[in-house]
């Protein structure tokens, strides 16, 4: 299945010059969205992972279908204030300005190994904050993986340090 045909392009959004690459289209489609899936889920099926970590809020969506498919635990990294218990932090830049990502501080265990997804990946600076928090936490960094990857963003280079998977890259 060629899954690029699959997600939508829209252009100009969410601002000039940009083109979206919306994957609800994607998503909406069961045998689409399963091949996903499937295919996280024979890449990941014998690696030695822990937990599956989803970075809000699409790559929700898929760490929590593939931590269902390997028996594992998910783990949310959330924007600020919207996890309940006590959390650690770690901010990033952005083009004008910071943001901040945050998870429980016990959602990670000495030595664990956590893959963490997203289901982009542009600039990097959201992934390379998820990655923070994971070490800061104790646990180590399996893989980033993404379902789409926007290569000319460059976001490779921000997060070289890790292994990285991405399924479609534009």
């Amino acid at each position: 299945m060629d899954l690029k045909e699959k997600i939508r392009n829209i252009p100009d959004f969410p601002q000039k010059g940009i083109l979206f690459r919306d994957i609800t289209t994607l998503l909406k489609d069961p045998e689409a969205f399963g091949c996903v899936v499937d295919k996280f889920t024979q890449r990941y099926r014998d690696h030695h992972i822990d937990m599956v970590a989803g970075i809000e809020s699409r790559g929700f969506i898929l760490a929590a279908a593939l931590a269902y498919q390997l028996g594992k635990g998910f783990i949310p990294v959330r924007k600020p204030g919207k996890l309940p218990a006590e959390t650690i932090s770690v901010e990033y830049a952005l083009e004008y300005g910071t943001d901040r990502v945050e998870m429980h501080v016990d959602a990670v265990n000495s030595g664990d190994r956590v893959l963490l997804i997203d289901d982009l990946l542009a600039t990097g600076g959201t992934m390379k904050a998820a990655c923070d928090l994971v070490q800061r936490a104790g646990g180590l960094v399996a893989e980033c993986s993404f379902m789409i990857e926007l290569a000319d963003l460059k976001g490779r280079k921000k997060i070289k340090d890790y292994n990285i998977f991405s399924m479609i890259v534009y």
